[in-house]
């Protein structure tokens, strides 16, 4: 019987070795997603050139001839293709950017009044969160653009704030800064200033490590960030000069401007990915050992140095991978902008761009590109963080 059953099933047989089958099985699964990706491109190619339609990324450098309402660079309707590329992707980014910085600091304000045992900013926390996360974030961005920004007065109506901010239905205007002949001298001692704080904390944090003795590290870095540059104003004079924005016929001129769409944009997302944030932030609160604030306590520290240096720093290491998706979330749903025409990589590329050169494979490859390379740059830097701060064995 065993003379038969080893017959059967040789020892050395391909089947019985785990290794080798697990590489089988990968070999088999390449050749079939590469059979399938050349189906694809060929079943594709063919039914454009049956159409007539030219392939590849030669329009890049056609002129476009449209205008669009905000360029964070110089731009013209003679401009390329590719220059409207750029244009708007720096809008994504800056929508991203501005909403991660907005909702992450309103989000941890949030988490932490929800553990507040003060009722009333308790409830507000809680009824802000349940509010606002549980509206979809297109039907925010519409209240916020249709019901706030367009019913804003006229500009010769504008909401004016220190005769320097102006708010209207056509945007909000700034003042815009230009460097003078003191910038220079001004950026060099205020880099010099940064190193030499950098340099302190350091070893200020060695000191406390070594000795005990806490040193002023805050104060004394604002003291030298108000003292050595301020020095540089009163020897070489104001290193920036402002523009303010003045009324002239029937709109504002000069300054900077933020147009409704982005207002409404960035405040939709910030608010709408705050509340997810703050709850975030309160269950990484809550899952740091209550021991470790009775600890704390017995050591006679305030209840905010407790929150500071005790709490925040064991609760990021739950709150991280969480707030992660979070900051992905809010980076894919700038592409809700469409819905009111902000000129974002989906409406201005993949819409307007799209429709006036016919290359929807090409232009819908490079949109999805983009928002791929945002995301895993994101996720890059939230993980090299999150392993920074995770605690390390000894």
């Amino acid at each position: 019987m065993q003379t038969s059953a080893n017959a059967s099933h040789p020892k050395g047989s391909v089947w019985t070795d785990p290794k080798v089958r697990a590489w089988i099985f990968q070999i088999l699964a390449v050749i079939a997603v590469v059979a399938l990706g050349w189906f694809l491109f060929d079943n594709t190619q063919t039914n454009l050139d049956k159409r007539g339609i030219t392939s590849g990324f030669s329009f890049l450098n056609n002129s476009a001839g449209f205008g669009i309402a905000q360029h964070l660079i110089e731009y013209t309707e003679s401009d390329s293709y590719g220059r409207v590329f750029v244009i708007g992707l720096l809008n994504t980014l800056l929508v991203s950017g501005i909403g991660i910085v907005g909702a992450t600091l309103l989000g941890f304000i949030l988490g932490i009044a929800r553990l507040s045992p003060n009722w009333l900013v308790n409830k507000l926390a809680t009824i802000y969160i349940e509010t606002f996360r549980n509206i979809p974030p297109l039907l925010q961005i519409f209240f916020w653009y249709f019901a706030v920004m367009l019913a804003m007065p006229s500009p010769k109506q504008s909401l004016e704030f220190g005769s320097m901010f102006f708010i209207n239905n056509r945007g909000l205007y700034l003042p815009s800064p230009s460097a003078t002949d003191a910038f220079t001298p001004f950026l060099i001692a205020l880099v010099l200033t940064i190193v030499a704080i950098v340099f302190m904390v350091r070893w200020g944090r060695a000191r406390f490590e070594k000795t005990g003795q806490p040193f002023p590290l805050l104060l004394t870095s604002l003291a030298m960030l108000l003292v050595i540059p301020g020095l540089t104003i009163v020897l070489w004079g104001n290193p920036l000069s402002w523009q303010i924005p003045e009324l002239k016929g029937f709109n504002f001129r000069g300054g900077w401007v933020m147009i409704p769409e982005l207002i409404a944009l960035t405040l939709a997302l910030t608010i709408y990915t705050a509340a997810f944030i703050a709850e975030i932030v309160r269950s990484g609160i809550q899952a740091v050992n209550h021991g470790q604030t009775e600890a704390a306590r017995s050591l006679g520290l305030p209840a905010g140095k407790i929150l500071r240096l005790v709490v925040i720093p064991q609760s990021l290491r739950v709150i991280i991978p969480p707030l992660t998706s979070q900051y992905l979330n809010l980076a894919k749903n700038s592409s809700l902008a469409a819905g009111i025409g902000y000129p974002d990589m989906v409406s201005l590329f993949a819409g307007t761009v799209l429709n006036q050169t016919g290359q929807a494979i090409e232009v819908i490859a490079i949109t999805m590109s983009v928002y791929l390379a945002i995301s895993i740059s994101i996720s890059l830097f939230m993980n090299w963080y999150n392993k920074r701060i995770a605690l390390i064995e000894r």
